[in-house]
């Protein structure tokens, strides 16, 4: 029995790849147009993030030290302030991305500024947004130049900024958006190779010889899902060798951890195209709804602003979005070499995302075929 629905399951995917292959527009799709886009978007897209979250350590806790943090929490450019006590909360902070800044202010900060000596004071941006980093550097070194004004006539000491960039020392544009792009251009081929699979049946007439055969609506969900995310799989991976070895970004992650990352969030993007192929009746209301989710999905994923400088209720909605966690994963397992802990972290809502778009999917699917 097993064996029979595994030869169906089988024959529908063999029929898929054909059709998919045999169509000059379907193979336009998966190949040329996200390798056309991967070139152009690197050398084209420029965006600018607002910097809000920092973290900050302050070993001197002196009257000097919290004078200059003032200054921080009065100024409009940043929101929420962590003070911490240690390096290793310092360091998961920026690892996890809750922050966009970190500000480490030494002992011997008060001791140098009453001793009219230089003092430093430390600040660590995410290198893996580039902007990002590179505009708040530039808002805290101003700060601390403009507290070094404020009380150089007095003390005659000399507050010096130290700026450094975590996942990405020179701050190389191409680095942060090449990660990012890779996941947009992979959600692009999976939808719409998943969302115009069924409404192609539909439109050819062979919808109504699929019901007919000895396919249940379990096996042809399956041949529907297995190629787009072969197809998907496929060419994530020819991209991420191409941002490796012709734009030269290095890959500092795990290859393994990389490859189950993707297959997962390609997983949850399929099921979403399966149930917008199911409930569309021709290919054009296909595309129409890939496009309705394809844009709010890319606005709530982090890539144009901050998550967390968005209204609320649109900060809870991002949970249910799979290129939110997409994104965190190509970026922190390519540039940063993201942990087993922290992988597990984002690809949990993957998985409950999978499981509930799968299951909108099939049973929006069984409802056509009955």
């Amino acid at each position: 029995m097993i064996k029979e629905s595994l030869i169906r399951i089988f024959a529908l995917i063999k029929k898929e790849f054909i059709t998919i292959w045999k169509d000059p527009k379907s193979r336009g799709i998966i190949v040329a147009l996200p390798l056309l886009q991967l070139f152009v978007f690197a050398n084209a897209i420029t965006m600018e993030v607002k910097n809000i979250d920092v973290a900050i350590i302050d070993k001197s806790n002196s009257a000097e030290s919290r004078e200059m943090l003032s200054m921080f929490e009065h100024s409009p450019r940043f929101r929420t302030f962590y003070y911490l006590q240690n390096e290793k909360d310092f360091k998961d902070k920026i690892d996890t991305q809750k922050v966009q800044l970190g500000l480490y202010i030494n002992n011997d900060f008060a001791k140098n500024v009453r001793a009219k000596k230089p003092a430093n004071v430390q600040i660590v941006a995410d290198g893996r947004q580039t902007n990002s980093a590179s505009i708040g550097a530039g808002y805290a070194s101003q700060i601390i130049n403009s507290y070094d004004e404020t009380i150089n006539p007095h003390t005659g000491a000399k507050i010096n900024p130290i700026v450094r960039n975590w996942y990405n020392a020179n701050l190389d544009y191409k680095r942060y958006i090449l990660t990012v792009i890779v996941s947009m251009l992979a959600l692009i081929v999976t939808l719409l190779l998943t969302a115009l699979s069924v409404a192609r049946e539909r439109e050819t007439g062979t919808f109504d010889q699929l019901i007919v055969s000895p396919l249940t609506s379990y096996e042809i969900l399956v041949g529907k899902t297995v190629p787009p995310l072969i197809i998907a799989m496929g060419m994530t991976s020819v991209m991420t060798l191409i941002v490796i070895t012709v734009f030269k970004v290095p890959f500092v992650g795990s290859p393994l951890l990389f490859l189950v990352s993707i297959f997962i969030s390609l997983l949850s993007i399929v099921g979403v195209g399966l149930f917008i192929s199911s409930i569309s009746k021709t290919q054009q209301q296909a595309i129409l709804g890939v496009v309705t989710f394809q844009m709010p999905a890319v606005l709530l994923s982090g890539f144009i602003s901050p998550i967390e400088d968005m209204p609320i209720f649109l900060q809870y909605l991002t949970y249910l979005n799979p290129i939110r966690f997409f994104m965190v994963l190509t970026r922190g397992i390519f540039l940063k070499g993201m942990g087993f802990a922290d992988v597990c972290s984002n690809l949990l809502p993957l998985i409950l995302i999978a499981i509930l778009t799968l299951t909108l999917a099939s049973r929006a699917f069984k409802k056509n075929l009955d």
